[in-house]
């Protein structure tokens, strides 16, 4: 059965409860839907037995009162056969909500992966999902006081009010001791809280309190800033993937405007995204050998990552970070000639050292033995949780949006995807490296294959009050931009979704069953970045002040904490 047969079916079994039906872009399906039907609907096309490989993206509210009177809940599900050869679809299932009683059945009662989702527009928009099964506050600081809601247009930006303080924790099991990792610790490299509930060494359950980092992107981009300026804070979002984030923000607005960017500026994006991946698949895999103390690994991977990688990441863009080469429509600059030359150099290169640091690590007795069978994510709980990315394939999800998506130059160059079905630490060191290789050679590919022409389209004016996704696949899963354009070439509603925001969700099932030894190892196994995840400043609820800490002080901060566990 094929795609569209597969949507005619989903169509003919609600055709009741779909108000109306919209193409976004030829790949992206908009149902406008009664909202009582939600949680079927969402988990009919999840776990379509044609579609096996289908997850639940997102949950996107938003305030639009000024434009229908009412608020919207819209649940996203990547429609996937994971076989590459299929036409794959994102469809949005949007609801209207009542501006005095904002409630809908609560898709989390069917699907795991919704529980963050629906908790955040508790959050954030005041909506009520009824009889969720954890509606504690995600998002919120524990002093935010109740019927403040931030992303309604009503809220100002700036406005920071405080209330009485809540216990927002989850209460620990009986018979259990509680193992606070965080929210500062030497283990995480940001602010992060985990609670585990412990019988002696066996952790039984977890809790996480997140959040700490959020910095209001979102407020900041709607209605303030120009669709071209928000790329200044889009690729600032995460100090790892910002082309990743640039690139998904670029794609929506352009999915929006109709335009299809020159072949040669999709070439230099693709290039540009796997130099990030390469880049950041070596920082992790130091990382997870650092965290076994195999500091030979540690020092092997982040050697090779400077240079050749990050030294050709400066070569190309001029910066080593946050490149600022995207922009609506194309690409800044353009590759000169010599420079292709230098990139082939470089791959050859760097594919001998990886090669070595792939060797080194699966001869590594230690490594091994701290890894295999440790943190098992199964295939079933990975796609309740919408986990998605190299933790994904790593418990034999068949998912990348490269391929089953076909962004940018991704459709004319040929790269397998790694799969591995063992769920632990293990295979997602293994799924890294891989594709660090797999980069290499589309790096290779696309050089060769680069096109002449024009990096830039010009887009003009965008149309007002209309909406679509853009997306590609970061070094830890799907990163997903949603953008609803307002008027005066300014955005109306800009909704973010990091990897880490499914894969975290799925960490304490993760730890269960393990040593308190091996938490630190499992959590970074995913590759975490908070800040991109997150969307509030620490403030001291007793005075209300603000503390900024400098690197010293939060390290000596760090190791306080640690010694008084």
């Amino acid at each position: 059965m094929v795609t569209k047969e597969c949507l005619a079916e989903f169509e003919d079994k609600f055709k009741g409860e779909i108000r109306e039906k919209k193409f976004l872009t030829p790949t992206q399906i908009l149902y406008l839907v009664d909202k009582k039907d939600l949680p079927d609907m969402a988990y009919y096309l999840q776990y379509h037995p044609e579609f096996d490989e289908s997850y639940y993206v997102m949950g996107i509210g938003s305030d639009e009162r000024q434009l229908a009177g009412k608020f919207a809940y819209a649940p996203v599900i990547n429609m996937l056969d994971g076989s590459g050869k299929r036409e794959n679809f994102y469809v949005i299932l949007k609801a209207r909500l009542d501006k005095d009683n904002p409630e809908f059945p609560s898709v989390a009662q069917k699907l795991p992966a919704a529980l963050w989702a629906e908790r955040e527009v508790r959050d954030l928009l005041g909506f009520k999902p009824l009889d969720h099964p954890d509606l504690r506050r995600l998002i919120t600081p524990e002093d935010w006081p109740e019927g403040v809601y931030p992303l309604r247009k009503d809220h100002a930006y700036n406005a920071s009010p405080a209330g009485e303080l809540q216990d927002g924790y989850k209460k620990a099991p009986e018979d259990t001791s509680t193992v606070p990792i965080g929210p500062y610790h030497m283990a995480l490299d940001e602010p992060a809280h985990f609670r585990l509930f412990v019988k002696g060494e066996e952790i039984v359950d977890v809790d996480y309190r997140g959040f700490y980092s959020h910095r209001g992107i979102e407020k900041i981009g709607e209605g303030r800033l120009t669709y071209n300026q928000i790329f200044y804070i889009a690729e600032r979002i995460c100090g790892i993937c910002g082309f990743q984030h640039s690139s998904a923000y670029a794609m929506a607005v352009e999915n929006i405007a109709g335009v299809e960017i020159p072949a040669r500026a999709q070439y230099i994006r693709t290039i540009l995204l796997e130099i990030e991946r390469i880049h950041s698949h070596l920082l992790w895999a130091g990382v997870a050998c650092h965290l076994v103390g195999f500091d030979t690994g540690f020092m092997y991977a982040w050697r090779i990552r400077e240079e050749p990688v990050m030294w050709l990441a400066e070569r190309l863009t001029g910066n080593r970070k946050t490149y600022g080469m995207n922009i609506v429509g194309g690409v800044r600059r353009d590759f000169l000639d010599y420079r292709k030359t230098e990139i082939l150099d470089k791959m050859k290169q760097l594919k001998k050292d990886v090669e070595k640091l792939y060797n080194i690590a699966v001869s590594s007795d230690i490594l091994i033995k701290r890894a295999k069978d440790v943190g098992v994510l199964p295939y079933k709980v990975a796609k309740d949780y919408g986990v998605v990315g190299p933790t994904a394939r790593a418990s034999g999800r068949n998912i990348d949006v490269r391929r089953d998506h076909k962004v940018f130059a991704y459709k004319d160059v040929d790269f397998d995807v790694p799969v591995y079905k063992d769920g632990d630490v293990l295979a997602r060191l293994l799924v890294r490296l891989d594709e660090v290789l797999q980069s290499i050679s589309i790096i290779e590919q696309a050089v060769d294959q680069m096109p002449e022409g024009d990096i830039f389209t010009p887009i003009g004016k965008l149309p007002p009050y209309q909406e679509a996704l853009g997306y590609t696949e970061a070094h830890r899963g799907e990163v997903i931009h949603y953008v609803l354009t307002g008027t005066n070439n300014k955005v109306y509603r800009w909704k973010v979704r990091a990897p880490t925001y499914n894969n975290l969700a799925a960490v304490p099932e993760m730890l269960k069953g393990y040593r308190v030894a091996d938490a630190p190892l499992i959590i970074a196994s995913i590759d975490p970045c908070y800040a991109c995840t997150e969307r509030v400043q620490i403030v001291d609820v007793k005075t209300g002040k603000v503390k900024a800490l400098n690197e010293a002080e939060f390290n000596d901060l760090s190791i306080k904490a640690s010694e008084e566990l």
